[in-house]
C-alpha cells in the first residue's frame, strides 16, 4: 500500500467519522509481549521457546536465534550486548569476527575468568536489518528478565549505551554512568562501552580496561 493510498484512506475514515459514524476500539487479537512468570523456569526449555519465536519482524530475516553462550554456574558474570553482530548471525555463535575477538582478550587478558566462563546474550535476540528497534525490543525483554533470573549472576555488565539504557530505562547521560555500579532489579550492573564502539574509538580502551579492572575486583570479592 502506498502513501498515497494511506492518506485516502485516512481521510475517507475521517470524514465518516466527522458525520457520525463511530468506530469500535482496536481488537487487541494477541499479545506481542509475554510475561516472564509464564514462563519456564528452566533454561533449555526457555531457549525452545525463544529459538521458535515469532513474536516480532525479525523472525522473517534472521538466519539464527542467538540465545545465549557460556558459562551458568556459580553466579556467573553475564555480559548483555544490544543485538548479535552480522557475524554472529551467520555462524550462530557469540565471540565471532572483529568484535568477537576484541571482546575475548578483554576477558582473558584482564578478569580471572577465559570467554567460556563469562555468560553473553543480548536485549534481543535476532539480528536487525536496519538497527535494532523499541518494538524489537519490548517482544524480546521478558525473554532476557527470565534469562537473568534464572541464571542469577553476580555482576551484569551492560555492552554500550543502547544495551544499558534499554535495559535499565534510564536516559542520563551515558558518561556519567559508564563504569558505576548501579542496581538493577536487585542485581549489581556496570555498563561499559561496546565492543563496536572501542573498534571506532580506540582511544576508549583506556577507559574500558579501567572498566575491567573494576569487573576484576567485584569478581574477586566475597
Amino acid at each position: 500500500m502506498t502513501k498515497a493510498v494511506k492518506n485516502r484512506i485516512i481521510y475517507q475514515l475521517n470524514f465518516l467519522k466527522s458525520i457520525g459514524y463511530e468506530y469500535h476500539s482496536n481488537l487487541k487479537l494477541f499479545n506481542k509481549e509475554i510475561n516472564s512468570s509464564s514462563l519456564p523456569n528452566d533454561l533449555n526449555q526457555l531457549k525452545d521457546i525463544v529459538e521458535n519465536c515469532h513474536l516480532c519482524e525479525l523472525c522473517k530475516t534472521r538466519k539464527n536465534v542467538l540465545f545465549g553462550e557460556g558459562s551458568i554456574s556459580n553466579n556467573p558474570i553475564m555480559f548483555i550486548g544490544d543485538e548479535p553482530t552480522k557475524s554472529e548471525d551467520e555462524l550462530n555463535s557469540f565471540f565471532v569476527g572483529k568484535s568477537g575477538e576484541l571482546l575475548s582478550k578483554m576477558i582473558e587478558n584482564v578478569l580471572p575468568l577465559k570467554k567460556e566462563e563469562i555468560y553473553i546474550t543480548n536485549l534481543v535476540k535476532c539480528k536487525s536489518l536496519d538497527g535494532m528497534e523499541t518494538s524489537h525490543f519490548n517482544s524480546c525483554s521478558s525473554y532476557l528478565y527470565k534469562q537473568i533470573d534464572l541464571i542469577k549472576p553476580k555482576l551484569i555488565v551492560t555492552l554500550g549505551e543502547k544495551s544499558y539504557q534499554y535495559l535499565c530505562s534510564d536516559k542520563q547521560n551515558y558518561n556519567q554512568v559508564r563504569g558505576q555500579i548501579v542496581n538493577f532489579k536487585n542485581y549489581s550492573l556496570l555498563p561499559t562501552f561496546s565492543v563496536g564502539f572501542l573498534i571506532r574509538n580506540p582511544s576508549a580502551k583506556k577507559e574500558a580496561y579501567h572498566d575491567m579492572l573494576k569487573i576484576k575486583s567485584i569478581l574477586e570479592s566475597n
